[in-house]
C-alpha cells in the first residue's frame, strides 16, 4: 500500500503508527486476501474482534461517567445505538475511511466500499490496530474523537425519519414521500438508493444495505437541508 496513502489516513485519524503493517491489515477485506498469494496478506477480521471489545469498554466507561442517573438498562440501550453498524459507518464516513479499504474486485463491483457492514468492521479494526500499536489510551483517544463526539448530531441521524416527519408536518405542511428506485448486487449484498420527496420535489438521496438504511440516510440529508431554509 502506498506510503503517501497511509500517511493521508494517519493524518485524518490523528495517529501515526509505529507498525504500519497493522494499519494495512485493518484496511484489508478478506476478498482482497483471496485474490493474493496464500500467506502474503492478512485481513481485518481478528483486529475487528479486538477493536469491538475495546470500543465496548471505552463507550461503557464514557456512559457510566457521563450519565450517573441512568440505570443499567438505559445505559445498555444508549451504548447499543452508539456502537451499532450504522453508527460506526456514519463515523467512518466522516474520515473517508471507505476510500482507503483494500477490496477484491468482486466486492468493489458490488458497492462494498459504501456498505455499512464493511465500513463499520474496518472502523473497529482500526481501533484494534491502534490498541495493539499504541496501547489502550491511544485507542481511547481515537474512540472519543471519532465515535463518542458530536452525539447530538448522531442522535439526529438515528431519529432522522421521525424528526423529518415532524418537521415537515409542523413547518412545511407538505406531503413527505420516500421512493426506493435502485438496487445493485445480489442476495444479501444489495445496495438500495432512496429519495426523499417533499411536496413532490426530490430533496435528497441516500444509500444503504437495506431500504430502511437508505431511507434513514436520505431523511438525515433532507432534515439538514430543510432546517437551514
Amino acid at each position: 500500500m502506498d506510503d503517501q496513502v497511509l500517511q493521508e489516513l494517519q493524518n485524518l485519524i490523528g495517529y501515526t503508527f509505529q507498525n504500519t503493517e497493522l494499519l494495512i491489515q485493518a484496511l484489508t477485506h478478506s476478498s482482497f486476501c483471496n485474490e493474493q498469494l496464500i500467506g502474503k496478506t492478512k485481513d481485518y477480521e481478528r483486529l475487528e474482534f479486538l477493536g469491538d471489545a475495546v470500543l465496548e469498554a471505552v463507550s461503557s466507561e464514557f456512559l457510566y461517567s457521563g450519565y450517573p442517573d441512568k440505570k443499567e438498562g438505559e445505559l445498555s440501550k444508549i451504548r447499543a445505538s452508539m456502537v451499532c453498524e450504522p453508527s460506526l459507518a456514519f463515523c467512518a464516513r466522516d474520515i473517508r475511511l471507505g476510500s482507503f479499504i483494500r477490496l477484491g474486485k468482486g466486492e468493489e463491483r458490488t458497492g462494498g466500499r459504501e456498505r455499512d457492514s464493511i465500513i463499520s468492521d474496518v472502523m473497529e479494526a482500526i481501533i484494534g490496530a491502534i490498541f495493539l500499536d499504541g496501547g489502550f489510551e491511544k485507542a481511547r483517544d481515537f474512540i472519543h474523537r471519532f465515535v463518542l463526539s458530536d452525539l447530538e448530531n448522531k442522535q439526529l441521524f438515528f431519529d432522522s425519519k421521525s424528526n423529518l416527519q415532524e418537521f415537515v408536518a409542523k413547518n412545511l405542511k407538505k406531503e413527505l414521500e420516500y421512493v426506493t428506485e435502485e438496487e445493485t448486487g445480489e442476495g444479501n449484498e444489495k445496495i438500495f438508493r432512496s429519495k426523499v420527496l417533499i411536496g413532490g420535489e426530490v430533496v435528497s438521496e441516500g444509500l444503504g444495505r437495506s431500504k430502511k438504511a437508505s431511507q434513514q440516510e436520505a431523511a438525515y440529508k433532507a432534515l439538514i437541508k430543510v432546517r437551514s431554509f
